[in-house]
């Protein structure tokens, strides 16, 4: 377990120097985080935990929020589905996402989000776990999460896994699906993570050309 935490702080770094470095934020920035975990653990919220200027950060989760304020009190928070957020067109400069997109159900359903999202920002940092690498992250068991979904979801059943053996649950992600997700006018920008030379997560970065920041 302490390794496994290890290895979850190292991939989060990693992933907040990327958003650091590839936004630049300002105390001004507006940001959007959809999909909260309602926890205090500051590994699960990083971005909150670790953002220089949280009061600039609102936070959205379909569940509780009463542990994530928790966190830092001067996060906004807003309990709302990321399939349907609650803000007007390009309220925010950046809508961020971590590892949530696999969770939101169907093909359809995913791309839903990422055009919500395109929707009430003028860029966005979307992240998801690699389904082409030997391990799946959420039962930390090989290969299975490669077999299609009534396949896996008897395997998961089995081995004591029910929990994330429905798509509705659990609907990974490779490369080219998540690439998918986004429309071309986005222009959609990915990034590997690599374990050992693999790739373990994805990262896409796109862009809404109609906000004034892209010079739409």
């Amino acid at each position: 377990m302490v390794f496994a935490r290890r290895f979850r702080e190292r991939s989060r770094r990693r992933k907040f120097e990327h958003f650091l470095g590839t936004f630049e934020p300002k105390p001004e920035t507006r940001v959007l985080d959809v999909g909260l975990s309602n926890t205090a653990d500051r590994l699960e919220n990083f971005l909150e935990a670790w953002y220089p200027w949280p009061e600039r950060v609102v936070g959205v989760s379909i569940g509780p929020l009463d542990a994530i304020r928790k966190i830092n009190s001067r996060l906004g928070l807003a309990r709302a589905n990321g399939l349907l957020l609650p803000f007007p067109d390009q309220t925010f400069d950046v809508a961020f996402s971590n590892a949530v997109i696999e969770h939101v159900g169907s093909r359809e359903q995913q791309r839903t989000l990422v055009t919500e999202m395109l929707r009430v920002a003028r860029t966005v940092f979307i992240t998801t776990p690699d389904r082409h690498f030997v391990l799946d992250p959420h039962t930390l068991t090989p290969f299975f999460h490669w077999l299609p979904v009534p396949q896996r979801s008897r395997i998961y059943s089995r081995i004591g896994q029910g929990f994330w053996a429905g798509e509705h649950i659990l609907n990974p992600l490779s490369a080219n699906d998540f690439f998918r997700m986004f429309p071309r006018w986005s222009s959609p920008s990915l990034t590997r993570g690599r374990i050992l030379g693999l790739s373990a997560t994805l990262t896409i970065v796109a862009r809404n050309p109609r906000s004034p920041a892209t010079g739409g």
